[in-house]
């Protein structure tokens, strides 16, 4: 008995170990991340400390905004007002315009999608389903040169507005987990609503939108999270400086080694900032985040 228990406490013992370093190894570029925004010394090859930085300070969030005292000049040995160049806050605001947009039309496609898919009995119904489930298969840039070159008929390219649908099309495949929140909910409710003379349409807004707050929530927050860390789709579509997005933005900061000797802290600053709203959605919306996955995973 002793050797039995001696042998499960060094087994996890060794688990304990492994997933441990695990973790450092998966935090180590995110503190060091952070560590570098808060850093006096803008470039990477010359930052202060390995975790912390050798001097705290607020300006390279400062500088990401107009009104921030701007970039050193080694000439002059005065802070010059650079944002012009790239506008931060231009960036910020675009991605959030395209996020939000995304997040409305993804939202009210997916819903009404698995409510359908769910709640109606038509012809070729499992064969759609079937398609759609194959076409999630593959990933979304196959698709995205094809895109491009049919948005340029239409104008699209270059534009938030065509790159806020880009990220919308095809939303209504993405009804798997949504569909299974919704079979559970009882039949019943549908067929009391009929007797009572409620259309479809009604029984949708009025009684099945209210109970499934938390899918609603899950749904919100994963078309929320997608169109506001994307970078490949905004590369393609994108190219004025002024109508960028946040993740092609700052990635020009670091595109050359002038640039990183320069702009690497502020880079840094730019990735801290715009992961935090991703968190704070996160942690006030966690409750119901975790109720919607295991919701939509009950039945399928």
């Amino acid at each position: 008995m002793i050797g039995l228990r001696s042998k499960r406490i060094l087994t996890d013992s060794i688990i304990y170990i492994v997933l441990a370093v695990m973790v450092v190894i998966w935090l180590f570029p995110l503190f060091w991340m952070i560590s570098r925004a808060f850093d006096v010394e803008t470039s990477a090859s010359k930052a202060g400390g390995l975790v912390f930085p050798a001097e705290w300070t607020w300006t390279n969030f400062r500088n990401l905004f107009p009104g921030g005292p701007g970039k050193l000049d080694v000439v002059t040995g005065k802070y010059v007002a650079d944002y012009k160049n790239h506008p931060y806050g231009t960036w910020l605001l675009n991605t959030f315009g395209v996020a939000l947009g995304s997040c409305v039309i993804t939202t009210l496609f997916v819903l009404m999608v698995s409510y359908a898919l769910s709640r109606l009995k038509f012809n070729s119904r499992k064969k759609l389903m079937n398609i759609a489930l194959i076409l999630g298969l593959f990933p979304g840039f196959l698709s995205m040169i094809a895109l491009y070159y049919i948005f340029k008929q239409f104008n699209l390219t270059d534009s938030l507005v065509g790159l806020t649908l880009a990220y919308s099309l095809a939303s209504g495949t993405g009804y798997y987990i949504v569909k299974g929140f919704f079979d559970t909910v009882p039949l019943a409710i549908d067929e009391a609503a009929r007797i009572d003379g409620a259309t479809k349409n009604r029984i949708f807004w009025t009684m099945i939108i209210p109970l499934s707050k938390p899918i609603i929530v899950y749904t919100i927050l994963t078309s929320f999270i997608s169109p506001w860390c994307d970078y490949i789709m905004a590369s393609v579509f994108i190219s004025d400086t002024t109508k960028k997005t946040v993740a092609v933005g700052i990635r020009a900061w670091i595109a050359d080694r002038e640039l990183v000797s320069g702009y690497f802290a502020r880079f840094c600053a730019g990735g801290v900032l715009i992961s935090v709203p991703i968190v704070i959605l996160f942690l006030v919306m966690q409750k119901f985040y975790v109720t919607g996955i295991t919701g939509g995973a009950a039945k399928g």
